[in-house]
């Protein structure tokens, strides 16, 4: 056999044995399956509802969400050093409301294409462990969830005042 073709064949073999690895890349146990904005039509000046759906595929209840949101680019401050201590069981997925924001304000204006880009980024969550002690429910965080940040975008798209 051909030293070039030996190389070949280990090429080829080196390439078949990496492919199936890669494509068995684990998946974070807790993703952003949507984001919610109401309302859907949005003006200048709108008082927003933000919610986003978690999907928990682990074993354990996750919880102490840590979140970044961001409107055309710009982190919005509210979500600074802020935890959401809602729990997301073991195969099911949870909506979670999260801090309302206005489509525009100071500092902020419209954009001129009329496009807000609402990005959504968890950036932290904890899996969790529930006790009962002395007939009171105690949650004791067991780890960080692997895998995050995991982030989410939608566009919204702004009308004009009639």
């Amino acid at each position: 056999m051909s030293r070039f073709l030996q190389r070949s064949v280990l090429v080829l073999l080196a390439t078949a044995l990496t492919v199936p690895l890669l494509a068995e890349e684990k998946k974070p146990a807790l993703t952003l399956e949507s984001i919610q904005v109401e309302p859907a039509s949005l003006r200048p000046d709108t008082l927003c509802h933000l919610r986003v759906t978690l999907r928990n595929s682990g074993a354990r209840p996750a919880s102490e969400l840590e979140f970044v949101v961001k409107l055309n680019g710009r982190e919005l401050p509210a979500y600074k050093n802020r935890l959401y201590l809602k729990a997301v069981e073991p195969g099911a997925s949870r909506e979670i409301p999260l801090f309302n924001f206005w489509s525009t304000e100071a500092g902020r204006l419209a954009p001129a294409d009329g496009k807000l880009a609402l990005e959504v980024t968890l950036v932290r969550a904890a899996w969790m462990q529930k006790e009962t002690k002395d007939r009171a429910e105690v949650w004791s965080a067991t780890g960080a969830v692997e895998g995050l940040p995991v982030a989410r975008t939608i566009t919204l798209q702004m009308r004009k005042n009639p």
